[in-house]
């Protein structure tokens, strides 16, 4: 009947002789971006040509669907049912990547190529996602061969082409196929740990909300040195109104942006004890953001602000002029403890109190909604302990993950509990140039997972009521 130590065994023993590597390549090298045009093939053949062949080889039934977005990218869905299995547990992932920025990367690296230098694997969608389902899926293989062909559970796969653009059509496409979607649990990987050497196990993720803050003065700009210093200056007035929403070290000052009855106190004894680290990309200021509270807090417990980006005239090319307007794209972060409804007239009466009723909100809304499993799920600690007994020590759960995805929807529709079990790290610049992974901590991810994945054929799961 084979072992939990044979299948691990198994899964090393690939990643150890490079076939891992190679696959991770391969599926590298199809440019699968849905944020350039011009690669609706290539997303299209990630799933048919990367995906489907492998899937089908395991004894899946696979079926790739046009979104029902038109426009936006393909999804895959596959299935392996068996004969009196206990529990259903349903996995996702994405085969879009974000734009390549081939000119940004540094010289002898290209984002289609899966490139080892310095002990670290760099190729866009190495780590955000095709490295981290291509891990799941190539353990969930050798517990297959280790079991003799079965698993001892029904396994689901949901793998979108549009996630890097706010997961354009997977509601609708979910909420069509819940009946067929149906499971137990959610469990599944994508984002960074806590720390490059703390395995973690993640029960949702913060929502993003996005607006532009828009200021037109006049049609165009005029004469600096005829007009400067007795017309108004829009970036210096769009400057102050900024200011006015967060002081000198980042705290918010709109209360209704904030979690409504503050941190709750599962979440804070999650993230109890919990130090991160600062990256060789970004540090931890200490003096940035909500007094009192710890950077875990900050970043996995309450709301942030961030200006994405803004404008005044062409800086790239600027003129003796004063500019007729200035923008800024800003995104608020925020977890299930906050009321996104309240964000945008919160918003304008804030600006509205504060002498800045001529600065328009623009295109304000969420791209992508929070989701939160409690910590303390059977499911989520059942992961835990599963990892734990696999990689022999400590597993962080946190109540959620700085970034977003899409775990609302499967929590709205199929009212699964999430877990998701990230196999990235927070350097590892997964949305800008030199894109890459840590090869070691690929390898524990595969054990961990191998170990999830026999695990879930065994007694005593959740699901099964054991």
């Amino acid at each position: 009947m084979g072992s939990r130590q044979g299948a691990m065994a198994r899964s090393l023993e690939v990643f150890d002789s490079g076939a891992f590597r190679s696959r991770l390549a391969e599926l590298v090298a199809i440019p699968s971006t849905s944020q350039d045009p011009g690669h609706e093939a290539d997303v299209r053949r990630y799933l048919e040509a990367g995906i489907r062949p492998w899937l089908e080889r395991m004894g899946f039934a696979v079926a790739v669907h046009d979104n029902p977005e038109k426009g936006f990218g393909p999804i895959l869905t596959a299935e392996r049912l068996e004969p009196g299995a206990k529990q259903t547990v349903l996995t996702y992932g994405h085969g879009d990547t974000v734009r390549g920025l081939a000119d940004q990367w540094d010289q002898g690296l290209d984002p289609w190529v899966l490139t080892e230098r310095d002990g670290r694997w760099y190729g866009r969608g190495s780590a955000d996602n095709k490295g981290q389902h291509v891990l799941n899926l190539t353990a969930l293989e050798h517990v297959l061969a280790e079991r003799g062909g079965r698993l001892g559970f029904n396994l689901k796969l949901v793998l979108e082409t549009s996630e890097e653009t706010g997961s354009k059509g997977l509601r609708a496409f979910v909420a069509e196929h819940a009946g067929h979607l149906a499971a137990d649990v959610l469990i599944a990987s994508d984002g960074p740990r806590v720390r490059p050497d703390t395995p973690t196990v993640t029960s949702g993720t913060r929502g993003t909300f996005h607006f532009d803050l828009v200021l037109k003065v006049r049609p165009g700009g005029v004469h600096s040195g005829n007009w400067g210093g007795m017309t108004t200056d829009p970036a210096i007035v769009l400057a102050h109104a900024l200011s006015s929403i967060a002081d000198r070290h980042g705290r918010i000052l709109i209360k209704d942006w904030l979690p409504r009855s503050g941190m709750p106190n599962s979440v804070r004894a999650a993230l109890a004890g919990l130090e991160l680290q600062s990256e060789e990309s970004a540090t931890i200021d200490p003096e940035w953001g909500e007094p009192g509270l710890s950077a875990a807090e900050k970043v996995f417990g309450w709301t942030s602000f961030i200006v994405l980006a803004m404008v005044s005239g062409r800086p790239e090319n600027p003129v003796n002029a004063v500019a007729p307007d200035a923008r800024a794209h800003c995104q608020i972060r925020y977890t299930v403890d906050a009321d996104p409804a309240r964000f945008e007239p919160a918003l304008r009466a804030h600006l509205d109190a504060a002498g800045f009723p001529e600065i328009r909100i623009e295109r304000a809304g969420i791209r992508m909604p929070a989701s939160r499993t409690d910590p303390d799920h059977p499911w989520v600690r059942w992961t835990a302990a599963s990892i734990e007994r696999s990689l022999g020590r400590h597993v962080q759960v946190i109540p959620n993950s700085g970034g977003g995805l899409p775990g609302d929807v499967f929590v709205d529709f199929l009212h699964v509990p999430l877990v998701w079990v990230p196999h990235s790290y927070n350097g590892c610049k997964q949305h800008g140039p030199n894109e890459h992974v840590l090869p070691a901590l690929l390898r524990e991810g595969l054990a961990a997972y191998t170990g999830i994945w026999w695990d879930l054929g065994e007694e005593g799961t959740p699901g099964a009521g054991a």
